[in-house]
């Protein structure tokens, strides 16, 4: 991709169109993320509506009720299949491998609805520093290298939550794989969540987070393989970030929307803002939270 500015008149109109956000790559990373973004949220909905129909009044989750009363809406066979691998119990026969598979797509489809939207700072950067580059005739990787090296990052960590997520399943009384675990086991998901928010490893990675510009310029390349490798270590800074976050979701039940959208509506303003007050404010809570869950299960 050149700052060259190319004659596509000799081309038909979708030919036009096409070229056109060759020319343009921040439309184009716009469009592929706010899409992504959308259908996770459009799948994890789906996912939630169909579990707490398949949960007994009273026994739900947060959020049940007004699911309930949700519409459900024709879906593919394969996304009936996929569902039915993350709601059920954990399988001890060859069918786990599935199972295993599913609840890693689940977290990433997690990670890109609530996490992604944080990272618009970061992307919104380098596409900055790129146009600069292609006005002066420059090569520039495109955008979609950087994001995908990010979301490949959580996609291993999705496997790692999926792991988790089985662990908790085998020493939990519930029936169903993605409801809360409860007692001590989420008492310590709050806890280590908590502390996590206090210590020094959070505000390192949380200052790389608010300031992605120093280290998109310092490491600038036109070689779509070294920006891949950018968004990369952009997304280990992320996940450094958030990933004791993450664990609130086995306290609250893992595909509990409401509190998926808290947390990433808390990421975004996490990273927006300057001073340590949220990220204090948030472990405060949790702490809190965790304490009371311990008396409660003493």
């Amino acid at each position: 991709m050149t700052g060259q500015q190319d004659n596509f008149s000799h081309l038909d109109r979708a030919g036009r169109a096409t070229a056109g956000l060759a020319r343009h790559p921040r439309l184009t990373v716009n469009i592929a993320i706010g899409g992504g973004i959308l259908l996770a949220w459009f799948i994890l909905g789906a996912m939630a509506i169909r579990g707490a129909e398949g949960r007994l009044p009273g026994a739900g989750a947060p959020g049940d009720v007004v699911l309930r009363y949700l519409p459900q809406l024709p879906l593919p066979d394969f996304l009936d299949r996929f569902f039915g691998l993350c709601l059920t119990p954990a399988p001890l026969d060859a069918g786990s491998g599935a199972q295993f598979l599913a609840l890693i797509a689940m977290w990433f489809l997690m990670a890109v609805a609530a996490m992604l939207p944080s990272a618009a700072p970061m992307i919104r950067t380098y596409c900055e520093i790129a146009d600069t580059a292609r006005i002066k005739g420059e090569p520039v990787a495109h955008p979609l290298a950087l994001v995908a090296g990010y979301l490949c990052t959580w996609l291993v960590a999705s496997a790692g939550f999926a792991t988790l997520t089985l662990a908790a399943h085998a020493f939990a009384s519930s029936g169903r794989l993605l409801d809360p675990v409860t007692g001590l086991a989420a008492a310590a998901a709050l806890l280590v969540a908590g502390l996590y928010q206090f210590s020094s490893l959070k505000q390192a990675c949380l200052t790389k987070c608010r300031n992605p510009f120093a280290t998109l310029f310092s490491n600038w390349s036109a070689k779509p393989s070294r920006i891949f490798r950018l968004g990369l270590e952009q997304g280990l800074w992320c996940l450094g970030c958030c990933w004791a976050l993450m664990l609130v979701m086995f306290a609250v039940g893992t595909m509990n929307v409401f509190w998926m959208a808290l947390i990433g509506l808390f990421t975004l303003i996490e990273k927006q803002t300057t001073g340590r007050l949220p990220t204090r404010v948030a472990g405060a809570i949790l702490l809190v939270w965790a304490v009371a869950l311990l008396v409660v299960s003493a």
